[in-house]
């Protein structure tokens, strides 16, 4: 898994689970928590922005990149099934591993 040198003091031989606990008492989760607070507001401000009529679909930021530029409306609306598709399926995944490492209690690969 990737790894972090030197070890921050207090997380040195945990578990995964283990982790979360540390980095709370450590205030790298309240942090976290303030910096995703912030994003939120501006994503509001976008919500706020759509519902009063700005031509703005639900979920686009403008962050594509281009990316869509000059496909017909068919592509489009396929990419837009792979992401949903796709960031799902990561969802999916990410919950296994959490519910591995609970139920192991043991480090990655949790067998």
């Amino acid at each position: 898994g990737f790894r972090v040198y030197p070890i921050p003091e207090g997380f040195e031989g945990i578990t995964a689970v283990q982790a979360h606990d540390a980095a709370v008492e450590q205030g790298g989760l309240s942090q976290m928590l303030l910096w995703f607070s912030l994003a939120e507001v501006f994503d509001l401000i976008a919500v706020v922005q759509m519902l009063e009529g700005s031509g703005r679909a639900p979920g686009d930021f403008g962050l594509d990149g281009g990316f869509l530029k000059g496909k017909s409306a068919a592509e489009i609306e396929t990419m837009k099934l792979k992401e949903i598709t796709h960031c799902r399926l990561a969802m999916f995944a990410f919950s296994g591993v959490v519910t591995q490492a609970v139920l192991t209690q043991g480090p990655f690969p949790y067998v």
